[in-house]
């Protein structure tokens, strides 16, 4: 029988903790954290001038009507009334649908099926091509088709380059988000099989694993050789401009400060603080999330005087790695951006599920991915006597007795005793605690994190989920198994409390502002600097790119010594980033935060900036 350390009690092990956070790094009460919601939700990036954008199917066709074939590529979950109101609005004598020469559906499940795995979560990222998915004689069936054509022909669907580039290539995008949340309303399904009816989940899977990854290689050769750059996020309300315009706007956006359109999205576990700070539908039953730097996910806003076309912002960083990430970032990680920055919302909620995420070899190993889900949290705010984080295991624990009681909770035969086994620390706004992979970790009810991670974002082992349902009124996919063997037991009390809760180290200081290293974990390949500043502060890319967020303050402005770029303002809790190519930029308190006290916290790749 395993003898098990009694479990402290609260109070008892606040006290026993309390130095291990050390001093309060800002004791500004927390009545006084901005809460006018000046935070901008639909942040954008001027580019060019109205008349660059077409806007409506009539516009759009007009500019479209002197190709005689007119080819209209589309990634995958453009609506198929999108789709029928272009053909419609061109009056086109003949249409061809791409998607007709896909080999058959079961055929298309055969060769993606070692990709997707039974896992109804996890798979491997294909190495297929998107033609791989097509039947070569068919394709060769509509290019003649093509070839012989009278009159107006419109070519259509994803992969529809492969016939012609006909004397109009257009490329219909939309970011993935937008697809996710057509998914979940069953609008669209996956490439090539009728699955629209599945579950999201299992939409999504198939989407990231595959889908996705042919879309995005087919793309990269695209840029180059289309035309048009067709806007299809909003059903029914296309916006278009030339493909001359969409390289000219992210070369510029590569060139300066910039944000990304945040998402937002509810959770079993979600809280109430993002609501009030980001003005968000007080209705809704609570965010959980709040993704803010997560170009694969997030969109991109180009603004043409008071129009706007929305694209994905993973196209800057396929278009443009080294001026937006820096040589050596792109040499290491290619054509992905590595760094990513969201929101965890549990205040007013529950605790996330507690979990691991898998070691680099693993990763490599089981999913095809080059690096794992390190990552950190920083605490924008939390409850007072409340707020915590479950972080490394526990002294001397038994492995065994874990697995024992974690397989009885799933079975539903007792909730399994987390403190037992894994610490729990008090959290305090502006603590940081770095979570390298391995780590068995969670935040608790009562904080906001701004979560700090290298990018594969999936990939999450839950260990427990508190017993509770999804959003969905299921239970959420558990992974003991997979989490057990990606455990670091060593990473126990004594080392979490020596390497992983607020590692701050001194930086440096100057009249008004003064910096200091927050992390990562040595095994982490990010690293962190805090400043706190009343007067302007010096910052260099150093040729690698930074992800800042401003963590205390109302606003403060950034701008460039040299006058490379306008002024940008960044106001309380918003993420921005600073391109490789900007070099030197200058961050400095502005509007009513002038005189005040304010703070960002700055990622970017050790050995790649500074």
């Amino acid at each position: 029988m395993t003898v098990r350390k009694p479990t402290p009690t609260t109070a008892a092990r606040t006290a026993a903790q309390a130095q291990v956070l050390g001093p309060d790094p800002d004791p500004t009460p927390r009545h006084r954290l901005p809460r006018r919601a000046n935070y901008d939700r639909r942040p954008q990036v001027a580019v060019g001038s109205r008349g660059e954008v077409a806007v409506g199917w009539a516009e759009v066709a007009a500019r479209l009507r002197d190709g005689r074939v007119v080819v209209v590529d589309c990634y995958p979950g453009v609506l198929e009334q999108d789709r029928a109101a272009l053909i419609a609005a061109l009056g086109a004598d003949m249409v061809i649908d791409v998607e007709d020469a896909l080999l058959p559906a079961a055929a298309i499940d055969e060769l993606v099926a070692p990709d997707l795995t039974d896992d109804p979560i996890f798979g491997r990222v294909t190495s297929l091509a998107l033609a791989d998915l097509f039947d070569p004689e068919r394709l060769d069936s509509l290019r003649r088709q093509v070839a012989a054509a009278q009159g107006r022909v419109v070519v259509v669907g994803t992969g529809a380059s492969l016939v012609a580039d006909g004397d109009v290539l257009v490329l219909a995008d939309l970011p993935r988000w937008e697809i996710q949340q057509r998914q979940r309303r069953h609008l669209v399904g996956n490439l090539g099989v009728d699955n629209a009816h599945e579950r999201a989940s299992l939409l999504y899977k198939r989407g990231y694993f595959v889908d996705w990854r042919l879309a995005d290689r087919h793309k990269i050769a695209l840029f180059d050789r289309i035309d048009h750059l067709l806007d299809t996020t909003v059903a029914g309300a296309p916006r278009m401009i030339t493909g001359a315009t969409l390289l000219h706007g992210l070369r510029r956006v590569a060139s300066q400060p910039f944000r990304v359109v945040p998402l937002f999205d509810p959770g079993p576990w979600g809280g109430q603080w993002i609501k009030e700070v980001v003005d968000l539908d007080r209705s809704a039953v609570n965010y959980a999330w709040a993704f803010d730097c997560v170009p694969e996910e997030n969109s991109l806003l180009l603004a043409f005087d008071d129009e706007q076309v929305e694209i994905p912002a993973l196209n800057l960083v396929l278009r443009e790695p080294e001026a937006l990430m820096g040589p050596v970032n792109v040499e290491r990680f290619g054509a992905e951006f590595p760094i990513r920055f969201d929101f965890l919302d549990t205040m007013g909620g529950g605790n996330l599920s507690l979990q691991v995420h898998p070691l680099t070899a693993y990763i490599r190993e089981h999913f095809g991915v080059d690096y794992t889900q390190d990552e950190s949290y920083y605490y924008l705010d939390a409850e007072p006597d409340e707020a915590t984080v479950f972080l490394g295991v526990r002294d001397g624990i038994d492995i065994d007795a874990m697995r024992a009681d974690l397989q009885a909770a799933q079975r539903g035969e007792l909730d399994f005793p987390a403190e037992e086994f894994v610490n729990r620390f008090p959290a305090r706004r502006h603590d940081h605690f770095l979570i390298p992979a391995g780590t068995a970790h969670c935040s608790g009810a009562g904080g906001m994190v701004l979560e700090i991670s290298a990018t594969p974002y999936i990939f999450t082992f839950k260990l427990w989920d508190w017993g509770r349902l999804g959003l969905d009124g299921r239970p959420r996919p558990i992974n003991i198994d997979r989490g057990l063997a990606n455990l670091v037991a060593t990473r126990d009390t004594r080392v979490t409390v020596a390497t992983l809760v607020n590692q701050i180290t001194p930086l440096g200081a100057g009249p008004g502002w003064r910096a200091e290293r927050t992390g990562l974990h040595e095994a982490e390949f990010i690293e962190t600097h805090r400043h706190w500043f009343t007067s302007p502060v010096d910052h260099n890319t150093a040729g690698g790119v930074n992800v800042l967020n401003l963590v205390q303050g109302e606003q403060v402005t950034v701008t460039s010594p040299a006058g490379a770029f306008a002024p940008f303002d960044v106001h309380f809790a918003e993420t921005f980033i600073v391109p490789a190519a900007v070099g030197a930029y200058v961050i400095r308190p502005s509007g009513i935060a002038e005189g005040t006290t304010c703070a960002t916290i700055k990622a970017f790749v050790r050995g790649a900036s500074g």
